[in-house]
């Protein structure tokens, strides 16, 4: 088993720009990709998909410190984001409410707000997008800069606009300058997954870029769910500028 996970490993490092074949690995080593991944998770102490996630992390740091490339074509190249609609002003239109900061685990508050939209009202807000990131989008914007838990935010359930797109008046607005975004992108249960890759910016990307943190609004857009919402693939775009 020991030499089948070094196999696992290998096969990790050689495709970490892209998708692997792990399933195809397993059948080779006649075993399962179930049982392949719980003796990884055991034996590395977390699962795959986070290993991975923080190899390409790693790697993309290094990418930036060689200079090899500018931040949008490396995220690109992890797989972290698109290189569509950076530095483009926009406008942030939805319904928006001062709720408390909650780190771990679903925020009620922000449930609450958006499960009191009636259906239509999400139809509505979803046929107003016209500009990258698309969908419906959490946004999340005059945090403290500590992020202190149970500190205040504003979050607006809404969608991004044009500049030059009339906001109906019966929406709350945020005009959003144009600028850097860092744009992550995660799978897995929801909300752990985003939440954890929130904090690892912060840990791992962050002190090992050189790029920091610019005042504006954080974006999370969903790009696909299961009918439940226990997982969900997001991107997280941060606004950012060279340090």
């Amino acid at each position: 088993m020991i030499s089948a996970l070094n196999q696992l490993v290998d096969l990790v490092e050689e495709h970490l720009a892209e998708e692997f074949d792990i399933h195809g690995l397993a059948g080779r080593l006649g075993t399962t990709e179930y049982h392949l991944r719980r003796m990884f998770s055991s034996l590395a102490g977390m699962p795959l998909s986070e290993y991975v996630r923080r190899r390409r992390m790693t790697l993309a740091a290094a990418d930036v410190v060689r200079g090899e490339g500018d931040l949008l074509s490396i995220a690109v190249r992890y797989g972290y984001g698109s290189t569509e609609a950076f530095g483009r002003a926009f406008r942030l239109v939805g319904h928006a409410a001062r709720v408390p900061l909650i780190h771990q685990g679903i925020n009620p508050h922000i449930q609450q707000h958006i499960t009191a939209l009636p259906q239509e009202e999400h139809l509505r807000l979803k046929a107003l997008s016209d500009t990258d990131p698309g969908g419906l989008l959490q946004v999340c914007d005059d945090l403290d800069p500590d992020s202190t838990e149970g500190s205040e935010l504003t979050y607006l359930h809404g969608v991004a606009v044009s500049r030059d797109t009339p906001a109906p008046d019966d929406l709350d607005a945020i005009e959003v300058p144009s600028g850097k975004w860092a744009v992550f992108r995660t799978a897995g249960p929801h909300p752990q997954a985003l939440q954890t890759t929130w904090a690892a910016t912060a840990t791992e990307w962050f002190p090992s870029n050189p790029w920091r943190l610019r005042p504006g609004p954080s974006l999370v857009a969903i790009l696909e769910r299961a009918d439940d919402f226990s997982s969900a693939t997001c991107e997280l775009w941060l606004p950012v500028e060279p340090v």
